[in-house]
């Protein structure tokens, strides 16, 4: 027998939702690179927190890529 298998979100209507790995990889770099910069100028002790919200941002980039592939 080869029945098909299911993916989770199959039975939603409209189009298939789907991931751009290169739009994922340029805005990761810009938040990245902000990071960066951030550590290069200023008090390093002040930069940190605005490096860890950046860092934070890039994850949840990440996070939502991966939530989407997962329901392809």
């Amino acid at each position: 027998m080869s029945t098909s298998i299911p993916r989770p979100g199959e039975h939603l209507p409209g189009a298939a939702p789907g991931v751009d790995p290169d739009a994922v990889h340029v805005e990761v770099d810009r938040l990245i690179a902000r990071v960066q910069e951030e550590g290069a100028v200023g008090d390093p002790a002040a930069a940190i927190g605005r490096q860890a919200e950046l860092l934070e941002q890039a994850h949840d980039v990440l996070v939502q890529a991966l939530s989407t592939v997962d329901k392809i």
